[in-house]
């Protein structure tokens, strides 16, 4: 597997803050919900969410730098050439000097245990670590609410219930799902960070919700009833006669939680030729006449 480093495109020098910037950026770009039938951005998105997996782990990413575990997480092999002491007694040699026996003693010290399990002394009660993780949902699911599935690095899954309105960089903690605690102490806890893919509509201002609406001159003009998409489903606006590009309606209680759904028109012309328009705009004038650009640039 490649490098996390290249896949992010950070340094190996990137503090947390930045890591979580390059996974963000890519996540949005390469989330599946908005490459539809790309299997290629499926793919890529899972290479990420790897690399950010590991990498967001400051431990991991320790391990990773030393080269204890791989670009998977998976552990690597150390060399322990073998070989028997005077006594005929089989001893390892690691590459850093270290024996069996240091190893007896690292286990007593640390666990109160040989390191062939017989019990020792009791050094106290360690609480597990927190393992944080980033999960990349659509802006629709972070808005209604929904339960993800997320696979841990010691191959259980776990069911996240993502709480409706839900934004984006929020935190859920996952009570005792982090590492094992030793000597009898709690598990720690498992962090899992929610990163909300863009919506090329919606768009989120606190707890209301914004969208463009495209409508012709006509409707702007004459006044129209359309059918505008909501987070919870598709709903009838009234646009009002003389409605210019950039009004903004409102639709009460259609936003997140207590918030509204507000809809900003946008005039858009006919794709081709319309001789007939021109020849009357040409002849037309305003009843009340205006300068739309009065005042731009004035300080």
């Amino acid at each position: 597997m490649k490098n996390p480093y290249d896949i992010l495109g950070v340094q190996k020098t990137a503090d947390a803050a930045a890591i979580r910037a390059a996974y963000r950026k890519l996540a949005k770009t390469h989330h599946p919900d908005l490459n539809p039938g790309k299997p290629e951005a499926a793919e890529r998105f899972k290479e990420i969410s790897v690399a950010n997996e590991l990498l967001s782990d400051a431990d991991k990413r320790a391990r990773f730098d030393r080269g204890e575990i791989d670009a998977t997480g998976q552990e690597r092999a150390p060399e322990r050439p073998f070989y028997r002491d005077a006594q005929g007694r089989g001893r390892y040699q690691q590459a850093g000097g270290f024996t069996e026996d240091d190893v007896e003693s690292f286990f007593h010290q640390a666990f109160g245990k040989g390191a062939g399990g017989s019990t020792g002394r009791t050094r106290g009660r360690t609480r597990g670590n927190d393992a944080r993780y980033t999960l990349t949902v659509g802006f629709l699911e972070a808005a209604n609410g929904t339960t993800r599935r997320i696979a841990l690095p010691d191959q259980r899954t776990l069911d996240v219930k993502i709480p409706a309105g839900t934004e984006d960089g929020h935190v859920l903690r996952l009570k005792g799902q982090g590492g094992v605690g030793f000597g009898g102490a709690p598990n720690g806890d498992a962090l899992v960070e929610i990163a909300v893919a863009p919506d090329p509509f919606f768009k989120r201002e606190g707890d209301d919700i914004v969208i463009d609406l495209p409508v012709t001159i006509r409707e702007a003009v004459l006044g129209a009833t359309v059918e505008v998409p909501t987070i919870s489903g598709k709903v009838r606006l009234a646009i009002p006669p003389g409605s210019g590009s950039g009004t903004r309606l409102r639709l009460r209680g259609r936003g997140l939680r207590e918030g509204h759904q507000f809809v900003r028109l946008q005039i858009v012309l006919p794709p081709g030729e319309e001789a007939e328009l021109a020849a009357f705009l040409r002849d037309w004038e305003p009843s009340q006449p205006f300068d739309p650009r009065a005042g731009l640039g004035e300080s």
